[in-house]
Formats: structure tokens, C-alpha cells, sequence
């Protein structure tokens, strides 16, 4: 329908209707207006599979919903460093609503995960603002390219679960900008999402569902969102001001409590009428761009979207640690252990429970080889350690070739709802993995687990493989891995730290009362751990695979440019080893001489390249203003400050492999007003400050002639640098300037009209 005729079809709608269609229907329908043929359609939580409620079905997955398919976790995919791969999930989650008409899957989520602790993490993507935008931005292709509508959330700085809807996110204007911001705005440009999902939380004591600048200034008029604004569930807490501020749904039903404030808003003239027809066009707009694109006898083959979620899960895991261990050879005698290798923990808890049609385990894909056995090692709802079990456990893994111990957090450490409180996994757990250690060299360890985890016994196993939640076809995948069928290529897409005391956050995580300032500014993730010089357990980035890759002849299309330019930078890449596999490059920019403070590196590229042995291939990034830029709070704009910064190319924030170095030329000029506290060295950058250096200097301390041969280079450079760190009207204090403070006024009024 074109934007003519649903503005004909607003007009004929009385105010009460219009207002109706602010709220949903439902649980999960937007409001029908039977009278016009207006119909109501259908959203659906997401984001890693669909999970569609029936009817009247409650919103907090109590009731049981369809049977779908079970996709790996965000923060397993986003491990995938792999565009094409989020593309390819998301074209089958479009079928999937096609199919169960659904004109809106909830998700994806792309909150910076500030802390590991919290609950929702295994929903997001990274810690890394511009991994997580080009991730989410892939995600939204693939499913709105089969004509159905994502909702990209939780808009904005939704970043733990503890009073996730009264707390108030505390953050300067750069650090928003940087990291909390831009993990949506990159996004919004690329994916163009047809809704957008507010979230729960204030923002600097600004509730986000009725935050105008926000809603609107940021999310429409800077970055073009053109579609619908929907809060998250229950999130409204002025629905007038909301109407206003660009919240346009309202979700789920309030039955109509909200209803008569907004009429009464607008009869008052409280809210401009404007306001209302522009979030009813707003809403009308995705219903129809679904309605008419509805496919009415959709279908799609649940078997084959098993087989693409098995892929993901495969493109995802991270092989964290390997020394000789894997792949296992054909015909190894292996045992598993841990329940895991038999009922395995693939997807989180909360509204994003998918209702999976099977469940694939590693015992169910190596069913049949005489050379696979099983023991069970530990229980999985329990901290204590069942001695006849890891007894058990020990012998089999003393008789084997290879252990393999599936192991990380129970259903009940991370969800929805509340954050965790510390990284350990159970300590029976632990346990079973030293004991095990001690009797067998290759003892592999496999992590389910949707956030970091603590390893204390990282030094005793020979290898370690993270599969994170990884979706029903999880056992599938990882017994490809291991077994060699499939060379590991994931990479680490959050930093795992030694200790939770070491993450930036810590002192500050998750607030007081319904207070959280996030006081480490833009240093989240690698960019603390990096600038701090901390040891961490693994870097961000890192992954290990089975075969190795060679890195040369890194070249730049310039090696000096301005900032409004685009630069080019081309590596070549070669695989070394015998196997074919999956090398992930990564591009990191370096300002090395910045006068603001900057993170030691940030990620600015990154490429999945597939190479069969000996094969040499070339990657190639396009890095633009943004790449070099950090967010300047004087102009309220992104600034790059002229001067060298480094390119690299690396195989993670610690491991660079290769760099170069390029000139940036900045073409804007920084407003500068001089004030009485404008320090003299300052002033040096105008030609007058060095003058007025001299003459300071001539008349410091009385005659210099005569103290000249006492005098030492030293006490001349300390004098000097004490002087460039005095305010200008220090000058007034230092007799024989002869300058007054009219004097001082007609200096700084000179300097200022220049």
C-alpha cells in the first residue's frame, strides 16, 4: 500500500480507532479496525528460532508454543564472524514466519554485553559495538529479504536483568556514541529493521520508551529509521508521553487502559493529533508491507532448516585450546562425559525458549560406532560431587584413547529474568575435570555456556572447545568438530578474563538500588583489558583452528589521506597446512598520538575466508572517517584528529600479525574560545604563546644574566613547562609582564576573533 493511501485510510479513522491501534490486540496481534479492512497481524518472539505463541497464549513462555526450529544462540553466531552466515539463518527464519504467519520476529538483540554476569547475554552479540552491528545488520537482510519484519532490541543500554525495569543507565554522551549507541545505529543504516524494540530501562534518568532524543533525533531523523517503534513487554510508563516522543506500539494489549489518556491528551490539546496519525502511518505501513506480501500457503522443510542450524553451529564453535588432542582420529576409542554428550544445553531460558521439534546430542550423532561409549560423570542440578560417579568416570576415561567432557552452566544459571552473580561453573563439574585430567593426556573439555566461564583447570586438559549454546543440531556439529569432519573457525566474540574481579565493570555491575553508572566509560571488553595490560584467559578474537594460515603483502591505497576520504587496505592470506579451512582476519585501528583518550586498538573490519591448502587468497577492507574517528562532545559529532594511525591486521586484539602506518588529515576545525583559564601552552598553538613564553621567562626569578652560569637545562625545562601549565591569568601575578587585566581582556578578544 503507497504512503498516499494509507494516509487516506488514516484520515477516515475516528480518533478513538487511531488510538486503538497504538496498543496491541493481544498478547501478539497488532489491533484490526474492521470497519476500514484493516487487519491485524501477528508478532512472534525470537531472535535464534521462532517461538509463537497460540492464541490467548501468555507472553512469558508458560504455555507451550509451536514446534520449531532451535537456531544457535547470538552469542554463539556472532563467534561465527560471518555475515554470510547470519544472512543464511535469517533467510530460514523468514520462511519459518511466512510459514506460521508471522509478520514480526522479535530480535535480533544487539546489547553490548558490559559484564559477563549478565543473564541475558547468550541473547546478544558482543562486546564489540561494530561486530555487533555488522552481525545484527546480516541477521535483519536474511529474514526481512523473505518479506517478514525483525525488531531490533532492546533500544537502548538495556545491559543486565536486576531491576531491569526501574534502573537507570548512567553514561556520558561519548560513551553512548561510542559503544552503546553504535551497536544499533550501525544496524539501523545497514539492515534498515522494519520495527524497533524499546527497552525497559531510563537512561540518565530518562525513561528510553518516552525519550524523545532517543525515539526520535537519534534513531529517526539521524540514522532514517522509517518504521515502527514498539516497547518492549510492559515497558510503557507514560503512554502520552510516549505517543510523543515517537513510541508508536505499545505491547502487549493494556486492555485499554492507555486508551482514554491519549484521547483525553489529544481533545486537550495536551498531544498534537499529528503525533497519532503519524504512529498509526508508522504501523499501518509494516502491516501492510507484510499483508501483501504474505505468502498464504508458505511451508518450509523443518529437516532441512535443521541441517542450516547445524551448519551455524559449525561456522561457531570456537576451539579455544588444542595441543594434539583434536581432531580425534577415526577409530579412536573416546569416551564422553557429562550429560551434556546426551541431553545437551543448546538455547537459554526466558522468551526466546524455542520449542524445538528434536534435539540432536553428541551421543545421538555417534550412535553406533563401536569405538564411542558414554558415562554420565556428574549431575547436572547440583554444586556436589557424586564420588561413585566421577569414580566411574575416571576408569573409563583411563581406558580410552580420548576423554571428552561435556560440561558448563545448568539451565538455572543464566536466564531471562535475573544475572548471575559469579563465572564459576558447579564445582562438581570442576572436580570431574581435574580428576579426569590426572589419569588421561587428552582430555578435551566442551563448553556449553551462553556467557564467560571461569577455568581453573585450563593448564591440566589438553584441549578446549566452546560450542556456547548452539542451538538442536548442536551434538551434530560437534561431534563434526571433533572428529574432524569439520575444522573448527569460530572466534571469540567477547573477551574471556582470568577473574570476574577483572572485568572493567565490577566495582559498578549491576548498581545500586535503581542506580548504575557506568563509570568505565568506553573501555568495555578488549578495550580495558588492552589499554590495562591484563592477562586475560582468552582475548577477544581468539580461536584456534586445524590447519594454519600465513598473513603478507598488507598494502594501502594511501598512506596519507583526509578524513572525508575512503582508504583501502588488502592482505593476502594463505593456507600453510594440509587441511581446508576457515581463516577469520581482523582489522584494527590504532590512533597513536591522539590528545583525547582512546582505546589501544578497536576493531574496524573483519572477513571469513575459505582456503583449501596451499590456496592464497586476498581480503580486502574499505575503512571510511568512522574508522578513525572517536565521538567529540564539543561538536557533537564524530572527529578525527589529524595525525599517524596504525592499520592492523591480526588474528585477534592480542595477536597482530601485520601493520602499517597512515597519515589522516583532518577537515575540521575544532571551535576554540580562549578564556582566563586557558592554559599558556595552549596559547603556544596561536604563534602569540611562544612570545609570551619569552617574555615570561625573561623576567621569572629576576635577572637571568646574572644567575646564568647557575642555572641548569633542567630547571630551565621545568621552569618552562610549569609556565605552559599556568592559566593565561597567571600572567597578571608575574611582575615585569606589564600586563594588566584590561591587558589580559584585549589579548583574549584578539585571539577569539581569529
Amino acid at each position: 500500500m503507497t504512503v498516499e493511501k494509507i494516509k487516506e485510510l488514516v484520515a477516515q479513522m475516528t480518533l478513538e480507532e487511531k488510538v486503538s491501534m497504538l496498543s496491541g490486540q493481544d498478547n501478539w496481534h497488532t489491533q484490526a479496525v474492521e470497519r476500514l479492512g484493516i487487519p491485524a497481524v501477528m508478532v512472534a518472539d525470537g531472535p535464534h528460532g521462532l517461538r509463537k505463541q497460540e492464541k490467548e497464549a501468555d507472553h512469558m513462555g508458560i504455555n507451550e508454543s509451536v514446534k520449531a526450529v532451535c537456531f544457535p544462540a547470538g552469542c554463539a553466531t556472532a563467534s561465527s564472524f560471518s555475515r554470510e552466515t547470519l544472512t543464511r539463518m535469517g533467510e530460514a527464519l523468514g520462511e519459518e514466519c511466512q510459514a506460521e504467519d508471522v509478520s514480526v520476529i522479535l530480535g535480533p538483540g544487539t546489547n553490548i554485553k558490559r559484564s559477563p554476569l549478565c543473564g541475558r547475554n547468550f541473547e546478544y552479540f558482543s562486546e564489540d559495538p561494530y561486530l555487533a552491528s555488522e552481525i545484527a545488520a546480516s541477521h535483519i537482510k536474511g529474514v526481512q529479504s523473505k518479506n517478514v519484519g525483525t525488531s531490533l532490541k532492546h533500544f537502548l543500554a538495556n545491559n543486565q536483568e536486576t531491576r531491569r525495569l526501574t534502573c537507570s543507565s548512567n553514561i556520558d554522551e561519548r560513551t553512548l556514541r561510542e559503544i552503546y549507541l553504535a551497536s544499533f545505529e550501525g544496524a539501523v543504516k545497514k539492515g534498515k529493521p522494519w520495527t524497533v524494540m524499546c527497552s525497559y530501562n531510563l537512561v540518565n534518568g530518562e525513561q528510553v520508551s518516552h525519550n524523545k532524543r532517543y525515539l526520535t533525533d537519534i534513531l529517526r531523523d539521524e540514522w532514517g529509521f522509517d518504521g515502527y517503534v514498539m516497547s518492549d513487554w510492559g515497558a510503557v510508563a507514560d503512554r502520552v508521553r510516549g505517543v510523543e516522543a515517537g513510541l508508536d506500539l505499545e505491547m502487549p494489549s493494556s486492555n485499554g487502559a492507555y486508551d482514554s489518556s491519549v484521547t483525553d491528551a489529544v481533545n486537550s490539546g495536551e498531544l498534537d493529533i499529528k503525533a497519532v496519525d503519524a504512529a498509526v502511518e508508522r504501523i499501518l505501513n509494516i502491516v501492510y508491507k507484510y499483508y501483501e506480501n504474505h505468502e498464504k500457503n508458505a511451508v518450509y522443510d523443518k529437516e532441512k532448516h535443521h541441517d542450516i542450524a547445524r551448519g551455524v553451529a559449525e561456522e561457531t564453535a570456537v576451539l579455544l585450546k588444542n595441543e594434539g588432542a583434536l581432531p580425534i582420529a577415526e577409530g579412536t576409542q573416546t569416551v564422553l562425559i557429562g550429560p551434556y554428550a546426551k541431553k545437551p544445553r543448546y538455547q537459554g531460558g526466558g522468551s526466546s525458549h524455542i520449542n524445538s521439534f528434536k534435539v540432536v546430542s553428541a551421543c545421538d550423532a555417534s550412535a553406533g560406532w563401536e569405538n564411542v561409549t558414554y558415562v554420565p560423570g556428574f549431575e547436572d542440578n547440583t554444586d556436589e560431587s557424586n564420588e561413585a560417579m566421577i569414580a566411574e568416570a575416571v576408569e573409563a576415561a583411563r581406558s580410552a584413547h580420548t576423554a571428552v567432557i561435556f560440561a558448563g552452566l545448568p539451565d538455572s544459571f543464566e536466564s531471562e529474568g535475573y544475572d548471575r552473580t559469579h563465572m564459576r561453573m558447579p564445582g562438581c563439574q570442576n572436580e570431574l575435570i581435574r580428576r579426569v585430567a590426572e589419569v588421561q593426556k587428552n582430555t578435551v573439555v566442551v563448553l556449553h555456556n551462553g556467557s564467560p566461564v571461569e577455568m581453573p583447570w585450563i593448564q591440566e586438559v589438553n584441549a578446549v572447545l566452546e560450542v556456547y549454546l548452539g542451538g538442536q543440531a548442536v551434538g551434530e556439529s560437534t561431534v563434526n568438530i571433533l572428529f574432524g569432519k569439520t575444522n573448527p573457525s569460530g572466534r571469540l566474540a567477547e573477551t574471556f578474563p582470568l577473574r570476574l574481579e577483572d572485568n572493567p565493570s565490577y566495582l559498578n555491575f549491576p548498581g545500586e538500588e535503581d542506580e548504575v553508572d557506568y563509570r568505565e566509560g568506553i573501555f568495555v571488553g578488549y578495550r580495558y583489558y588492552d589499554k590495562k595490560k591484563l592477562p586475560v584467559l582468552f582475548p577477544f578474537g581468539h580461536g584456534l583452528s586445524y590447519t594454519t594460515f600465513a598473513y603478507s603483502n598488507m598494502r594501502v591505497s594511501a598512506e596519507r589521506i583526509q578524513d572525508c576520504d575512503t582508504l583501502t587496505v588488502s592482505v593476502d592470506v594463505t593456507n600453510t597446512g594440509t587441511t581446508a579451512g576457515k581463516e577469520v582476519v581482523q582489522l584494527y585501528v590504532a590512533d597513536t598520538e591522539s590528545t583525547a583518550i582512546r582505546p589501544v586498538r578497536e576493531l574496524k573490519g573483519f572477513e571469513k575466508i575459505a582456503l583449501e591448502p596451499g590456496q592464497t587468497g586476498t581480503v580486502t577492507f574499505n575503512l571510511d572517517k568512522r574508522a578513525f574517528a572517536y565521538y567529540n562532545t564539543k561538536i557533537s559529532d564524530w572527529y578525527v584528529e589529524s595525525g599517524e594511525f596504525e592499520i592492523e591486521i591480526a588474528k585477534s586484539s592480542r595477536d597482530i600479525v601485520l601493520h602499517t602506518t597512515v597519515f589522516v588529515e583532518s577537515t575540521v576545525q575544532l571551535p576554540v574560545v580562549f578564556t582566563p583559564n586557558t592554559l599558556i601552552g595552549e596559547l603556544e598553538k596561536t604563534g602569540k604563546g611562544k612570545e609570551l613564553i619569552e617574555n615570561l621567562m625573561k623576567n621569572f626569578g629576576g635577572d637571568q644574566k646574572e644567575n646564568e652560569e647557575e642555572d641548569s637545562d633542567g630547571m630551565k625545562a621545568a621552569v618552562e613547562a610549569m609556565l605552559r601549565s599556568m592559566p593565561v591569568r597567571g600572567m597578571l601575578s608575574f611582575g615585569g609582564t606589564g600586563m594588566k587585566k584590561k591587558d589580559l581582556d584585549a589579548l583574549l578578544d584578539e585571539l577569539n576573533r581569529k
